[in-house]
């Protein structure tokens, strides 16, 4: 597989380009994919990031099992390694785990084809998620007697309520892009051939607002859901004393007294 980047504007468009295998992952590729999404977080010229997969037929359908060799140490010696280094051993599922880089840049999983398993779960990772009217989704995981291991029940539960959540990840049931648009895993549907185009929309939409503030607002979403409503306030109140001084905020307040769009530099 190659993993494609090109740069439109301030959006970063990352394709997984391998039908053949229906965009399963080497862990050459999960590690050429981590270092790309590593690159973006620090790319003042990225502001928003695509990604999507080649072909007709898939998103992603997780780790290339046929391209994957078997561990050659037991499971509890790979744990307490670097990503990398159990990689190195065999042990490829964390790579496949991006919340150790970090991304603070919004992500936009456009889906057309198959998002299964390790594709979901990669899908999951995204803050927004839209299909084409072929997309499907699943945790086929019980299917095979093992569980998702990149934090994809707990992912789901948070996408959608639970009795929907459940009932995908312990039957392993594949469902259909309006079937994922009812229970809320995606917020549009639209042809395979405008999908890109329309996942670029929101892209640029969201690059053009502050580019700090679109990552602190994603950070105050990451980081404080789980706190008590004390808590996550006070966060809040940090995170706008953090920008309040910034010279977009400024610009974005000038723009509006001046009736003009604001031009941000993310600074």
């Amino acid at each position: 597989m190659t993993i494609h980047y090109r740069l439109e504007g301030h959006v970063a468009v990352l394709t997984l380009d391998a039908p053949e295998s229906m965009n399963a992952l080497t862990v050459d590729e999960l590690l050429a994919l981590r270092e790309r999404l590593a690159a973006c977080q620090d790319d003042d010229a990225v502001r928003a990031i695509v990604i999507t997969g080649g072909g007709e037929r898939a998103f992603c359908t997780g780790a290339n099992l046929k391209a994957t060799l078997p561990p050659e140490h037991g499971f509890a010696a790979g744990a307490f390694k670097r990503r990398r280094a159990e990689a190195a051993q065999g042990g490829y599922t964390r790579l496949l785990d991006f919340s150790d880089l970090e991304i603070w840049k919004p992500m936009i999983a456009a889906v057309n084809g198959y998002c299964l398993g390790g594709g979901l779960e990669l899908a999951l990772q995204c803050d927004l998620r839209v299909a084409s009217e072929q997309a499907s989704f699943g945790l086929p995981e019980v299917k095979v007697a093992s569980v998702p291991a990149c934090g994809g029940v707990q992912y789901l539960l948070r996408a959608i309520p639970a009795a929907h959540a459940m009932k995908l990840a312990m039957t392993g049931d594949r469902i259909d892009a309006p079937e994922a648009l009812r229970m809320g895993l995606v917020s549009d549907i639209v042809s395979a051939a405008g999908l890109i185009d329309f996942a670029l929309q929101i892209a640029n939409r969201i690059a053009a607002n502050g580019p700090l503030a679109v990552q602190a607002v994603k950070q105050l979403a990451v980081q404080t859901s789980h706190l008590e409503p004390r808590d996550f306030v006070a966060q809040a109140n940090r995170q706008w004393g953090l920008l309040r001084d910034s010279a977009d905020r400024l610009e974005g307040r000038t723009a509006f007294a001046q009736k003009r769009a604001p031009v941000y530099r993310g600074a």
